[in-house]
């Protein structure tokens, strides 16, 4: 059943060849959405539309390109017509503390996760406007509200796009979009594996990790409820954002987080396939 049975939409998915992406495309078809999935991996996104049926198309997509932005939604319009939804999910992090780091791999991270994101908020502003309607859902993280050891220039990827969603969220009130935020948490997916074999992201595991389909639930749902913000887990989750307007508090309970993901990780190691 769909929640609020909310119409059919035309959905393009970022990052959607695996992980949260992927889980997001699946639900969004089984759910009667028409979804243009798009990646970098161009070989592995066509054959996840594929297999999704005859409501899934694909193409391929540097979300670092404005000219490929441009033409993933030229693609999705040929195939189903105009965008309702646009769902940036694709990211990516390279892990380790921020002085080991190569200056190209923190370019990297801003590239995508904050530049690539502006880059299609931007395309899809000014598509959706034109037509009169339109919803756009970040996906985000809770690295947004809290200071992470090990993820450095990654947290202040996603600081910058949060501000950056909420601010374009205000400049546009009085247009005809709708913008949503969701923050995931530690979520099983291959990022998880990444940091699994690098003791610098023990935080990642100081708490249960999700399945990539409950983020993809909120996601999917987002499109009928609209909410402005979702944050994970729903209580937890709302500590956290609180939490983080305090540096004080932060630099006390960051290192307590942790150690226990220190612990957290030494159990699991024996077992990192299953990413708890």
């Amino acid at each position: 059943m769909n929640p609020k049975n909310e119409q059919e939409q035309v959905v393009l998915v970022t990052g959607a060849a695996g992980g949260i992406g992927a889980a997001i495309v699946e639900l969004a078809v089984a759910r009667g959405h028409r979804v243009m999935l798009t990646d970098v991996d161009e070989t592995a996104v066509l054959s996840r539309a594929r297999s999704l049926g005859p409501r899934a198309a694909a193409c391929v997509l540097d979300i670092r390109s404005s000219a490929g932005w441009t033409r993933a939604f030229e693609a999705a319009e040929a195939v189903f017509g105009g965008v309702d939804v646009l769902v940036n999910n694709a990211g990516i992090t390279h892990t380790g503390v921020a002085r080991d780091l190569p200056e190209q791999q923190h370019r990297d991270i801003v590239e995508v996760n904050l530049l690539g994101t502006i880059t299609g908020v931007c395309t899809a502003l000014e598509r959706m406007t034109a037509r009169g309607r339109g919803h756009i859902i970040n996906v985000c993280s809770m690295t947004s509200f809290l200071p992470l050891p090990g993820y450095a220039t990654y947290c202040a990827s996603k600081y910058g796009l949060r501000a950056f969603h909420h601010s374009v969220a205000i400049e546009e009130r009085d247009g005809p979009l709708d913008f949503t935020l969701i923050h995931p948490p530690s979520t099983r997916t291959g990022m998880l594996a990444q940091e699994m074999a690098d003791p610098s992201c023990a935080i990642a595991f100081a708490e249960k990790s999700y399945a990539p389909q409950r983020i993809a639930r909120a996601v999917v749902d987002a499109i009928a409820t609209k909410p402005v913000e979702v944050v994970f887990p729903p209580l937890a989750g709302r500590v956290q954002r609180i939490a983080g307007v305090f540096p004080r508090l932060m630099r006390r309970v960051i290192p307590i987080a942790e150690a226990r993901g220190l612990r957290q990780r030494e159990r699991l190691l024996p077992h990192s396939d299953a990413h708890r």
